[in-house]
């Protein structure tokens, strides 16, 4: 992770503003307090799934915060070729070089290469593969991918960048299709086709004839086509399930959430744990990396685990609450746009 540079002093009253009794921030927040998040979903026409999210925005120009930007868009590739039946999901991470002025281009191609190996691991996982990737059995799937720009970085990356990613795929909408099979039609002997000639030789009887292509009792389908192009498809599969990630800064003895840049830069060790909260089910711990220099005990990070989850519950269930407004909203604004025609 990029950090900015602090000087020792700065960095000794950080650590030291932690330790205190009340725990003092420079913001005035709260230990495990984040700063403020704001969410848009739509954001990209041209995709499938979109969102944009920022924590920290300064409330009068929306700037000063990390932001980031995230798409899904859908394509169809081979089984046979290059592809995985049942579908696959390939994501990827792009930092902006005026988020990380900092670094150079080498630099900045090894952070966007370890955000992406983060992410991808953890979302392409099996157990949060969606049920509704695959087009044809054997044959065509649908390849999801998911891209992440960093378009601003004020702290707590990894955070946003999941938060994000789950937004986009949550707004996801996969096309419906049928399958097709093209037939040939069966002609007589004499090679006549669609019809049937008399023993007499002077008389046609027209058989019944099908189209050529047949929707209806698919034996061995061949292609697909979309059922209705004006319809924006079905929502992908497994929303519920995709993770969020709650970054732990450990000053010790104790931890904080959502550190700004200056406060990264002071506390060296941090633990990323990312879980997943499927209906009726236990949370599951999709991912788990510890950053930085330092160690933990293992007696240390079992109470980590076990507190890192009660925080990501409470932040999937606001981003949840947030996400559904999202969809009144703009359901609300599509009816509005559909009366005016």
């Amino acid at each position: 992770m990029a950090s900015t540079s602090i000087s020792k002093a700065e960095k000794s009253y950080i650590q030291a503003g932690f330790l205190s009794s009340p725990p003092l921030r420079a913001d005035g927040r709260a230990l495990h307090d984040f700063r403020s998040v704001a969410l848009e979903t739509g954001v990209a026409p041209l995709a499938n799934g979109s969102a944009r999210l920022s924590i920290g925005a300064n409330a009068h120009d929306g700037g000063g915060g990390t932001e980031v930007l995230a798409a899904t868009k859908l394509e169809v590739e081979n089984v046979e070729e290059d592809g995985c039946d049942g579908g696959r999901i390939v994501c990827t991470v792009t930092c902006s070089p005026a988020a990380y002025p900092q670094l150079s281009s080498n630099a900045l191609d090894d952070l966007q290469y370890d955000m992406t190996v983060i992410l991808h691991q953890t979302l392409s996982h099996p157990s949060l593969h969606p049920n509704n990737l695959g087009i044809l059995p054997k044959k065509k799937s649908w390849l999801l991918n998911l891209d992440i720009v960093v378009l601003a970085d004020a702290g707590n990356i990894y955070d946003a960048i999941f938060m994000a990613a789950r937004a986009a795929l949550w707004d996801t909408k996969v096309p419906k299709t049928r399958s097709v099979e093209y037939k040939v039609r069966k002609g007589n002997s004499g090679g006549v086709v669609g019809g049937k000639t008399g023993s007499s030789g002077d008389m046609d009887v027209d058989e019944e004839t099908t189209s050529g292509f047949d929707t209806r009792q698919i034996q061995q389908a061949t292609d697909f086509e979309l059922t209705d192009y004006w319809d924006e498809g079905e929502v992908l599969d497994g929303r519920e399930r995709w993770p969020i990630s709650i970054t732990l800064n450990l000053p010790p003895p104790t931890h904080f959430l959502d550190a700004t840049l200056p406060e990264e830069s002071a506390v060296p060790l941090k633990a990323l744990l990312v879980y997943s909260f499927p209906p009726s089910e236990s949370p599951n711990v999709q991912a788990m990396r510890i950053l930085g220099s330092g160690e933990l005990t293992v007696v240390l990070l079992k109470d980590l685990v076990k507190e890192g989850e009660k925080y990501a519950r409470e932040l999937f269930i606001a981003l949840n609450s947030k996400l559904k407004e999202e969809d009144i909203r703009r359901n609300q604004k599509a009816r509005e746009r559909f009366a005016r025609r």
